[in-house]
């Protein structure tokens, strides 16, 4: 009985020394992954979290006009214009405001309906005109200084603007919009820009994916089977571009490609043109560029995964009788389907969130949506709608690794299997 005692208390001591060497373990590898989570997090989780916030952050109504905000959150948005509490209140966190927030109050509020800006400006500065009077009479007063201000669709615009947080921006960056009832309609038509910009970024960056694995497939193949010297050519050849500054390269394309440059004076010496052809600030000329930029990112992952084919498989199918090209489709393409997918999907979320040389090489009707997202943060301060242009891009960028995961493999496209 006692051995069996014994030899119970050594097995208990045992798993408790098994437990804290496990514990051990686990805070080692715990230290040892720590520094690449705050990496991640900073650079990577930080920016989207704070992205999504700025997409729906609505501060400048409430800020410039708080008791207004409140008073208004409690009107029922009917028809006709809000109680007279509302006018008075408004009427004096105008006339008591400080500049600047008032400015931001009246940037925002012309997002919602255009020369609101000019209204709230001008009103602020008649304001002190108006002399202090029981509620019922500030509504007259305020309609007296501008007519604008006894129309309702003015102070719908101020009750949706009034929440902390808004779904305008996102609304607006997919041509939608909140109705004075709340209710989410379409926006007017000369109004409705966002959704075409986003298919044309797409189709973009489609066309683009398709060229770079048309020239990139072959090209990769020759690096993989190629000897020694003349391999490393071609992989200096298709690294050379990263050595390159990006703007150097762009701005070297639209040298080539002008009416005078040497593409079109090497056409015209053949005797194949007769007047210089366009091939620069247009589609043509932002898709011979784009290619260009992109390649390397098609190339390199075929190259990587054709690269660790055994170069015999091809001749045992030969062996067994199958035709060349019947032994590339069933034999050598399903193998090199990794590095398609990951090629593919690295080339197309590169191209579509590419700013410098759409907007440098193509026409105003070509450009992308980072155009618009650098004009919105950089030009006019809309960091809400470059937030949330910046949202709706990522979401289709999601949407098409998740597709791409379903048809090719998440663990194909990450080189896994």
């Amino acid at each position: 009985m006692a051995v069996a005692v014994a030899h119970g208390a050594e097995a208990a001591e045992l798993r408790r020394a098994w437990h804290r060497s496990g514990q051990r373990r686990r805070l080692v590898s715990l230290l040892l992954v720590a520094p690449l989570f705050l990496y991640v997090l900073l650079t990577f989780m930080l920016p989207i979290g704070l992205v999504l916030y700025r997409a729906f952050e609505n501060p400048e109504l409430i800020e410039a006009f708080p008791e207004t905000a409140s008073t208004l959150s409690g009107w029922d948005g009917g028809e006709g214009l809000p109680p007279d509490p509302v006018f008075a209140t408004f009427a004096r966190e105008l006339a008591d405001a400080p500049k600047r927030a008032t400015a931001e109050a009246a940037r925002r509020l012309n997002y919602e309906i255009s020369g609101f800006r000019t209204l709230i400006s001008s009103s602020a500065r008649k304001i002190d005109s108006i002399e202090p009077a029981e509620p019922s009479a500030m509504r007259d007063a305020l309609i007296e200084l501008d007519a604008r201000w006894g129309e309702p669709a003015y102070w719908h615009a101020m009750k949706r603007a009034t929440p902390s947080y808004t779904p305008y921006y996102i609304l607006a960056a997919v041509d939608l919009r909140q109705d004075d009832r709340g209710d989410v309609v379409q926006a007017p038509e000369d109004q409705r820009t966002y959704v075409d910009i986003l298919l044309r970024t797409l189709r973009i960056a489609a066309v683009v994916t398709l060229v770079c694995l048309l020239l990139g497939f072959p090209l990769a193949n020759l690096m993989a089977n190629a000897s020694g010297p003349f391999a490393v050519v071609l992989m200096i050849a298709v690294m050379l571009p990263f050595w390159t500054s990006l703007l150097a390269r762009t701005s070297a394309w639209i040298v080539l490609l002008q009416k005078e440059g040497l593409v079109n004076s090497l056409l015209a010496w053949l005797g194949l043109i007769q007047a210089p052809l366009e091939l620069i600030f247009n589609t043509t000329g932002l898709y011979i560029v784009m290619v260009h930029m992109m390649l390397p990112f098609m190339v390199l992952p075929l190259y990587a995964t054709m690269k660790g084919i055994p170069p015999h498989f091809m001749k045992a199918s030969a062996s067994l009788g199958a035709h060349p090209l019947r032994g590339f489709l069933h034999v050598y393409l399903p193998m090199t389907l990794p590095g398609v997918g990951a090629g593919a999907l690295l080339t197309f979320i590169v191209t579509v969130g590419y700013y410098i040389t759409p907007s440098l090489v193509a026409s105003a009707s070509d450009q992308m949506v980072g155009y618009f997202i650098a004009f919105f943060a950089n030009t006019t301060i809309n960091w809400g709608m470059a937030s949330a242009l910046g949202m709706v891009l990522l979401a289709c960028v999601v949407v098409l690794y998740l597709i791409a995961a379903r048809m090719v493999g998440i663990r194909q496209l990450a080189g896994l299997k």
